[in-house]
């Protein structure tokens, strides 16, 4: 057994089995056990490497494991390091954890993880990925190594040193037509989504403030709902201009009166006390909705509906603008009914959607060069 010193710590690297282990003294802990981390490699000339490297990161601070890998540090993040942010952000992130970062890199140790086997993961991910979702992953295993950083389990962050492929073009967001609002609506009678589908549809509402949309928000004598709060952090709306009263249509206030009517019976029939701040939607078990709930729901009416279930909730409000636009409802109207702060915001989100409302241009254009046209 050789005897070394690297730097201040005494360390030593014997034979065992085909190859060499090595091990530093550090002392011992507050239980007075002896602590002597070791590295084992082929020659003693790799072992001795790896024992230098083990120093210096001891000596920088870094305390984790020789075992710790890019799974144990993105698992620790979502632990740990996304306290506050709401939970439908955090099932996003461990999904995309799931499915496009632990199986590909998840097994490397993070204090061996390259640029290189980065650039290759990326690549790898942007033949089914689109530049937004590309864009995700990076950042969750950026966010992951930054955490561990924070808590000296690594000395740097190797995703910072590579850049984002271009991925594969997203899918738009789409609206629905007249016809095709009318087939959902009519898929959706005989769906436990019924109520919510209809009052999106006609209300424009985002998804996350229908699924925290209360009682107490619905006046139906005056035919409003009061849009206070959404599933965000603390059960705030996106923005202060998405705080906004509306006026419900005759239609969506029926549905709204039936259920509920529905619920108080419920309630009687249960021997439940009434709830005033009880959401207006949720599940028959009491559940209230959550997003894949709602998501896989909508997607069976759709389908129904013989549109096909390449479709999400969100574009209920699209085909809410949709509609209007067509209907020569003015932008500045449309922006204050989706409880946009500006226009700009409206024209940028929407700009399919309100294509309708912006060929005034061309039709005045083309009544003053009338000549020109032909």
């Amino acid at each position: 057994m050789a005897t070394i010193h690297i730097g201040k710590y005494s360390a030593s690297i014997y034979r065992e089995g085909n190859g060499y282990t090595g091990a530093v003294s550090l002392g011992f802990d507050a239980q007075g056990k002896r602590l002597r981390p070791k590295r084992k490699g082929r020659t003693k000339t790799e072992v001795k490497d790896k024992l230098i490297a083990l120093v210096e990161e001891l000596e920088a601070g870094v305390t984790t494991e020789e075992g710790y890998t890019v799974e144990d540090c993105i698992n620790d993040w979502l632990a740990r390091g996304l306290k506050g942010r709401d939970q439908d952000t955090i099932a996003n992130y461990r999904s995309m954890a799931i499915h496009h970062i632990i199986p590909q890199i998840g097994k490397i140790k993070i204090k061996k993880l390259t640029a290189d086997e980065l650039d290759d993961w990326l690549d790898g991910r942007a033949e089914i990925l689109s530049t937004r979702s590309l864009r995700l992953i990076h950042q969750i295993l950026q966010r992951a190594i930054r955490h561990a950083q924070k808590r000296d389990k690594v000395k740097r962050n190797v995703a910072d040193l590579v850049d984002i492929p271009d991925g594969q073009e997203g899918r738009p967001s789409k609206a629905l037509n007249l016809e095709q609002a009318q087939a959902v609506i009519h898929a959706a009678l005989s769906s436990p989504l019924m109520a919510y589908v209809i009052v999106c549809l006609l209300c424009g509402i985002r998804t996350e403030e229908a699924r925290a949309l209360r009682w107490t928000e619905v006046d139906l004598k005056e035919r409003t709902v009061a849009v206070y709060r959404s599933e965000r952090v603390k059960g705030e709306t996106k923005t202060k201009k998405s705080r906004r009263v509306l006026k419900v249509s005759k239609w969506g206030i029926q549905v709204l009166k039936e259920l509920h009517k529905a619920r108080a019976a419920e309630r009687l029939a249960s021997g439940e006390r009434g709830a005033d701040d009880a959401l207006v939607f949720r599940r028959e078990d009491g559940r209230p909705y959550d997003r894949w709930y709602v998501r896989r729901e909508f997607q069976k009416i759709t389908k129904a509906a013989g549109i096909g279930d390449d479709w999400c909730p969100r574009e209920l409000r699209h085909s809410f603008v949709s509609l209007l636009s067509a209907h020569k409802v003015t932008l500045e109207e449309i922006a204050r009914l989706v409880g946009h702060s500006s226009t700009h915001v409206t024209e940028t989100v929407y700009r399919q959607e309100i294509r309708p409302a912006l060929t005034a241009g061309a039709v005045a254009m083309d009544k003053i060069f009338k000549s020109r046209a032909g």
